[in-house]
């Protein structure tokens, strides 16, 4: 098979909600050796809800955050079961927060943490369905800034590991003709103490997505994937300097990838189905992303 036909084949993603689990470009392409591929992704969340645990309080001081993530991905393939990869986010976020309890407002932007990785995947290709188990360490080098009232990073040198194991191809006998894809990845993050107290609070978190191909035409080797992703997440209480999220949720919503040969599009919307703050403070809210990915 050529390269622009595994990009096709192999176009369905990982869900995006934790950018530190997600692997460019869009987790599966390239798939042939001496392979590069670089990936644009826009990031969207925030809210002004105020919670209590998991009860919604009022808000009558106007407390909110609002964070934008503007990602640079790239990836490089020994093979396709051997690659390394890097994630550099540019942040503008924005929150309005208590001190001395007084309403306040404060801004940040600029760049943040690079995250290096080396994905491992074992592939078996069967007669009509191909699936893949992935180990994935990573690291994340303290590059932002740890300044100001709204800091960027917490300056520390943190490390990550994922599990995962995906498929795609035709599973069911009653829908022939429905290719099915599924993905489940469970991932981990010690994020360590940094500078001057600054940290952000261990990480765990579950990834679900499931779907199928809408359509492939062999000719102009274009197609698209819906999906249903499923995101739950729990993090420890780390400093509030860093906006740091502490406390557990679960995220739902639909998916969209198009590809057309080696160029893919996605776009997502998450909506919390269940969140609860440890303390209080202001709920993740809906999420909003669109990547796009090209591999040579």
């Amino acid at each position: 098979m050529n390269r622009l036909s595994w990009v096709a084949v192999f176009a369905a993603v990982i869900p995006i909600f934790s950018a530190r689990a997600h692997q460019p470009v869009m987790d599966m392409a390239p798939r042939w050796s001496g392979g590069w591929g670089l990936q644009l992704r826009q990031v969207w969340y925030g809210s002004d809800e105020y919670l209590s645990g998991s009860k919604k309080l009022a808000n009558p001081l106007g407390l909110e955050r609002y964070v934008r993530q503007t990602w640079l991905e790239g990836v490089y393939t020994f093979d396709r079961s051997r690659r390394v990869t890097f994630k550099m986010p540019y942040l503008d976020k924005e929150r309005t927060t208590l001190v001395g309890g007084v309403p306040n407002r404060q801004e940040a932007s600029g760049w943040g943490d690079l995250v290096l990785a080396a994905p491992l995947k074992k592939y078996r290709n069967l007669e009509r369905y191909t699936d893949n188990f992935g180990l994935t360490p990573q690291v994340r080098l303290p590059t932002g800034s740890t300044s100001g009232a709204y800091a960027l990073s917490d300056g520390s040198l943190d490390f990550g590991l994922s599990l995962s194991y995906s498929g795609e191809g035709y599973l069911f006998e009653a829908l022939p003709k429905l290719n099915f894809y599924h993905l489940y990845d469970v991932f981990y993050w010690e994020n360590r103490e940094g500078k001057g107290g600054l940290e952000e609070g261990d990480e765990i978190g579950l990834d679900v997505n499931l779907g199928f191909k809408l359509f492939h035409d062999n000719d102009s080797n274009t197609g698209a994937f819906v999906m249903w992703d499923l995101t739950a997440r729990r993090q420890k209480a780390g400093d509030a300097r860093t906006g740091a999220y502490a406390g557990r949720s679960v995220h739902t919503g639909p998916v969209f990838v198009w590809y057309k040969d080696s160029l893919m599009f996605r776009a997502e919307w998450k909506m919390p189905a269940y969140e609860e703050r440890e303390g209080s403070g202001i709920a993740r809210g809906d999420l909003f992303e669109f990547g796009l990915g090209i591999s040579f």
